[in-house]
């Protein structure tokens, strides 16, 4: 890659590991029905825009029966339960657990005909992931330290990731990516907007708690897609998706270093084994090795 390329590689990878420690940095004066649809608020009205300059916006209202699915798997679903489950586990563990959609992304394209899957060196990857993520739910469940149930949430989230960017990968490749997610956001925010009005806080939220909302929709949920989608033609869809690996890296870095969480047995077992299995499992194999 360029030098150009690897900065946006490494912004992206910061930007899209730091909603962990936004969101629990929020969740402790807002509801987070309230701070899913402040991001998403945030982030259509800055993607929106941005789609209707370039002219990409009515070929994605022209494809809205694939953007509406995609919403609701992305996120109304994933975003609620990830902000949910940060109020009962770390930051580190929540990007920990969101690294396996890779692993999720190969086992659903396997449905789809992509028999690559089965190939030995992501069969591996596959096996030593899942190993990676038995570890973390078992030694942090019965340690005590984390809520189960929140991990379960986590999890789900992950697959929710991993469906819907295959759907619209196989459905409407031709669509920019940006209006994608811009109308995907204002659905979110439409669908929110009745449950954010009945869980306002009763007083001000602290002043760190209402910039933490203001930089995950600015940040992570706004130009973190932007620069992807300015990096991905460069370097291919492939190579772009180990920025995943990046996030986790940073997550459990700033959940420590800024918020002084813990880094438990299971982050520092299970870390590396979903990474390296997620790795091999997202792999693409030459024609040859199959």
């Amino acid at each position: 890659m360029t030098r150009k390329n690897w900065g946006l590689f490494l912004l992206t990878g910061f930007l899209w590991g730091i909603p962990y420690l936004l969101m629990k940095v929020a969740v402790k004066d807002l509801s987070p029905v309230v701070i899913v649809f402040s991001r998403v608020f945030i982030g259509s009205l800055i993607l929106i825009p941005l789609a209707i300059r370039h002219k990409t916006i009515r070929a994605g209202f022209a494809n809205i029966k694939y953007i509406f699915p995609y919403a609701i798997a992305e996120m109304v679903g994933p975003w609620i339960l990830i902000t949910t489950a940060e109020k009962h586990i770390s930051s580190g563990l929540a990007g920990l657990l969101v690294a396996t959609v890779p692993i999720w992304s190969t086992i659903q394209s396997s449905y789809h005909g992509d028999k690559t899957v089965w190939h030995h060196k992501r069969l591996f990857g596959l096996v030593l992931g899942f190993v990676g993520i038995v570890l973390v739910v078992g030694i942090e469940s019965i340690s005590g330290k984390q809520n189960p149930v929140a991990i379960a949430m986590m999890i789900i989230a992950a697959i929710g990731y991993s469906w819907a960017t295959i759907m619209v990968n196989r459905n409407i490749p031709h669509v920019d990516g940006i209006a994608i997610n811009g109308i995907a956001m204002g659905i979110t925010s439409i669908i929110y907007l009745p449950l954010m009005l009945t869980n306002l806080p009763s007083q001000m939220p602290q002043a760190s708690v209402l910039w933490s909302v203001v930089l995950l929709g600015l940040f992570p949920t706004a130009l973190a897609f932007i620069l992807f989608f300015q990096l991905m033609p460069e370097i291919g869809p492939a190579r772009a998706s180990l920025v995943t690996y990046l996030n986790t890296a940073f997550a459990v870095v700033l959940g420590v270093v800024l918020l002084g969480e813990p880094l438990t047995l299971g982050i520092e077992i299970g870390l590396p084994l979903v990474l390296i299995g997620s790795y091999f499992a997202s792999r693409k194999n030459s024609a040859a090795e199959l």
